[in-house]
Parts: structure tokens; C-alpha cells; sequence
């Protein structure tokens, strides 16, 4: 697996589930946020650049694509890469895939900017942040 991606699995569970037997749409984004964490969990020199006194990632959009319904037991993988980097955002792109087939079940892209808690406003991506990032881009 190319180090730029980072992959989190978890099972799915009866809680996780609708009133129809599958997985509510609304649990895919916290399965996405899993996978969003994994991969800053995967790089820990990344993730000090967020601490306090520094920017933080805040997502300011989310598409998620629907592609097939997880049940219970079903193993799941979700995907996670920096897609994009630009001046003053980025894209990341996540996959959630069935374990046992590989089927995409859902994909997302999510866009995140950088903001300066003390000023409550979005700052460049530029210097270190965006050197430790540039390297890491999996562009679609």
C-alpha cells in the first residue's frame, strides 16, 4: 500500500445500524472521521504541527457518495489521502470499502482549511505545514 494513504478497519455493529438493517447514512461520517484521525494517528510528526498555539484543521466541506449498504459484521476499511493542496485549502479523499470484496460502499471528499483559533480566521497553507504536507499528496 502506497505510504501516502492511510487505511483504518472496524466492524460493524448493531448500533450502527437504521431501521432498515443497514448502516444510517449518518454513521458513515463518523466511520470517515475514524479513517480522518488514522491518518494523522499514522503520522505523528504531521499531527504535532496541529497542536496548540498552531492552526487548526477545520473542515469546511463534505461530499459523501453513497455507493452500497454495510451490515452487520461486515468488515470495512476506510481509506484516507490528502487529494489536494492548494494556498489556502485542501482535499482529502476516503474510501470506505467492504473488507471481504473490496466494493466501495461509500467515498467522500472532504475539504479542510487551516484557522487561527486566536483571530477565528482561515491562515495560508504555507511553510512548514505546507512542506510536511506537499509530499503527501495522492492527487486523484
Amino acid at each position: 500500500m502506497d505510504a501516502r494513504l492511510s487505511r483504518v478497519c472496524l466492524r460493524v455493529r448493531g448500533y450502527h445500524l437504521d431501521g432498515y438493517g443497514h448502516v444510517n447514512n449518518a454513521r458513515y461520517l463518523e466511520f470517515l472521521e475514524e479513517g480522518r484521525w488514522g491518518y494523522f494517528d499514522d503520522r505523528p510528526d504531521l499531527a504535532r504541527l496541529f497542536t496548540s498555539g498552531n492552526p487548526a484543521f477545520v473542515a469546511v466541506n463534505l461530499n459523501i457518495n453513497y455507493r452500497l449498504a454495510a451490515v452487520a459484521g461486515d468488515d470495512l476499511e476506510v481509506l484516507t489521502r490528502l487529494a489536494e493542496l492548494g494556498t489556502r485549502s485542501a482535499r482529502m479523499h476516503q474510501e470506505i470499502r467492504r473488507v471481504g470484496d473490496g466494493a466501495v460502499v461509500a467515498d467522500a471528499d472532504l475539504t479542510f482549511v487551516l484557522l487561527d483559533v486566536k483571530a477565528n480566521r482561515a491562515v495560508a497553507i504555507e511553510g512548514e505545514l505546507h512542506d510536511a504536507l506537499a509530499p503527501l499528496v495522492l492527487a486523484d
